[in-house]
């Protein structure tokens, strides 16, 4: 029985579905969950907090991955990963509890990620993730890009 992962960018609610096709073994969901991050902007990923849940048995292994620190919430303390439990209330309403998995396509869990990053919230003043998202990713890069023309001026003067 197949499996999703839900990775949501906590300021921007930016969903990344990532699809456990061989359910949650934990090397298998630390591989799938590096691999959805690999084109996440180089600082927007700071951080993971997932549940208890064996899946996360490997999450030195994925730290090291992704180069950022897994984070616990403690036992049955789902508001500790609020925007996550809310952002998969919302995806309830596409893939309701006990869906197999594995009869549903990549293509329709792409379809699903694309219609809830693209629909309006009111926490982001009725912008949409998407929106938020790369409007922040934008921002990421600019400030990267400015760091090491400032780096290279540094380096430089120090030549000098």
């Amino acid at each position: 029985m197949g499996a999703v992962a839900t990775l949501v960018e906590r300021t921007t609610r930016y969903l990344k579905i990532v699809p456990l096709p061989d359910g949650i073994k934990a090397k298998d969901v630390s591989i799938a969950v590096a691999r959805a991050l690999f084109n996440v902007p180089p600082g927007m990923c700071k951080s993971l907090t997932w549940d208890r849940g064996r899946e996360m048995a490997d999450h030195a292994f994925l730290s090291a991955l992704i180069d950022a620190p897994v984070y616990f919430c403690d036992p049955r303390s789902p508001w500790q990963r609020g925007t996550n439990e809310n952002t998969n209330r919302l995806l309830r309403q596409y893939l309701p509890r006990r869906t197999n998995m594995n009869a549903t396509s990549n293509d329709e869990l792409e379809r699903i990620e694309r219609l809830l990053n693209e629909r309006p919230r009111q926490v982001l003043e009725w912008a949409a993730p998407t929106e938020r998202f790369l409007e922040t990713a934008a921002a990421a890069r600019e400030l990267r890009r400015s760091m090491s023309r400032s780096d290279a001026g540094v380096r430089a003067v120090a030549e000098e």
